[in-house]
């Protein structure tokens, strides 16, 4: 019975892992929605990604823009019953760098974007977390053996990208509308890596160990479509991303979970039969994470809608929503079934040019993901929340433009009710997290 108990914990902890990740897109690659947010109705050199169809009324000519953001992040996780003890993810990302180009000519346009699509990060929990320490002292302590026998070693850590290219064709149907059509390929990378050990107990020695080390990678394609009408200082713009199927095979460089040999050999004088039943079981839980595996990680469709007016030739507003139809964009476990709808974002921004070489800006926007306690993992959790950006535009010749911005999103903490059918243990967890962006980026016309 301890041993089943215990491999229980480490198929708790196995999925936790190999589940860790969140909801997938990106949306901000330049550093003019670093300051200005609501960027769907440009049509400047960022339309390639937010706006394809609107390089139609841009710069006649080659357009190049090389933007570079550094994030600040963390994850934290406060568990307050059982007991209360806060768990730290260190979240980061190294200087994140995106590409954009576009020819114009005439009635036409190309363009590109290279840039991290989706995900993007790395986070680590140097103590564990919940679902792994709260979890297995239980079912130690059931047996008799309190916290204070043994030692506990445990951490998790994991990364996701995908990295994208993209490129579109823009023409100009008539005087004020135009259209666009754009194909992304995403490729995929990312690795769980985590164990949990307690050892070094007085009689038993090491009690029980997970070990997991599975490298992911695959690719998805996108197709988009955009639509932009603009006549006079209104500008109507949308565009429509359709479902990217991702389907990830595990490299699996270490997958190990099982009970001391002290344990095993007490275990095997009580009931020998249960370990060729737990070996068994063992073998079940853990397919999905065996080498060759595939876990799914599908960027859903989005379809974002953005208007914008030019107050004066000087002061230009956009407001924009997006619409992330995540329901129905598979995650591991169809994870996404417990989502109560799909991402609502809204944003609004302005900008305004100060004189000639300075354009300052500003924009905010809203987030709700649509989250409930059946979606939430301690090792995988999003937080509805408000983003703010700021930041100028320096003209430093007619044909260079210096862009500089900064974000940062304040986040509703979530508090979830932990069941011990479906966490491993009764309590109650606290989930937070802090996001602060930097961005300078240089855009050049020839």
């Amino acid at each position: 019975m301890m041993k089943r108990s215990f491999l229980l914990m480490a198929f708790v902890a196995v999925a936790a892992l190999a589940h860790a990740g969140g909801l997938m897109t990106n949306t901000n690659y330049h550093i003019a929605f670093d300051r200005m947010m609501a960027r769907g109705a440009s049509f400047d050199i960022d339309a390639a990604y937010s706006n394809p169809a609107g390089l139609a009324w841009g710069h006649e000519g080659w357009q190049l823009s090389l933007n570079f953001q550094k994030p600040w992040q963390h994850r934290d996780v406060t568990l307050t019953s059982p007991l209360q003890q806060k768990y730290e993810g260190k979240a980061s990302a190294p200087i994140v760098p995106a590409l954009f180009a576009s020819y114009k000519h005439g009635r036409w346009a190309l363009s590109t974007m290279i840039g991290i699509v989706g995900s993007g990060g790395f986070v680590q929990y140097d103590a564990g977390v919940p679902m792994f320490n709260v979890v297995l002292a239980g079912m130690f302590a059931q047996k008799g053996i309190t916290a204070g026998t043994y030692t506990l070693d445990s951490q998790m850590k994991g990364k996701q990208y995908i990295y994208g290219g993209q490129l579109n064709f823009t023409y100009r149907l008539f005087d004020c509308l135009s259209a666009a059509v754009g194909f992304r390929a995403n490729y995929y990378d990312g690795y769980y890596r985590g164990h949990v050990i307690a050892k070094d107990h007085p009689l038993l020695g090491d009690l029980a160990k997970l070990d997991l080390d599975v490298d992911q990678r695959g690719w998805g394609y996108t197709p988009l479509v955009s639509i932009d009408y603009h006549k006079g200082p209104l500008t109507l713009a949308a565009r429509y991303e359709f479902r990217t199927k991702i389907n990830v095979p595990n490299t699996t460089n270490t997958l190990s979970a099982g009970l001391g040999d002290n344990v095993k050999a007490m275990l095997m004088q009580a009931a020998p039969a249960s370990l060729q039943a737990i070996a068994t079981t063992l073998d079940a839980k853990t397919t999905a994470y065996k080498d060759g595996e595939k876990t799914r990680y599908d960027m859903p469709a989005l379809l974002s809608v953005a208007a914008g007016y030019a107050f004066t030739p000087y002061l230009r507003g956009t407001l924009e929503y997006h619409f992330f139809d995540d329901k129905h964009a598979k995650m591991a476990n169809d994870r996404q079934k417990h989502l109560t709808h799909g991402t609502h974002e809204v944003l609004a921004g302005i900008e305004g040019d100060v004189n000639d070489c300075l354009t300052l800006s500003f924009g905010m926007q809203h987030t709700d993901y649509g989250l409930s306690d059946d979606y939430q993992q301690n090792t995988s959790f999003a937080c509805d929340s408000w983003s703010v950006g700021l930041g100028a535009a320096v003209n430093l010749t007619k044909k260079m433009r210096l862009n500089l911005g900064y974000f940062m999103s304040i986040y509703d903490s979530y508090h979830k009710e932990c069941k011990a059918e479906r966490d491993g243990y009764n309590g109650a967890e606290i989930y937070e997290r802090t996001n602060y962006v930097l961005g300078i980026g240089l855009d050049y016309k020839f």
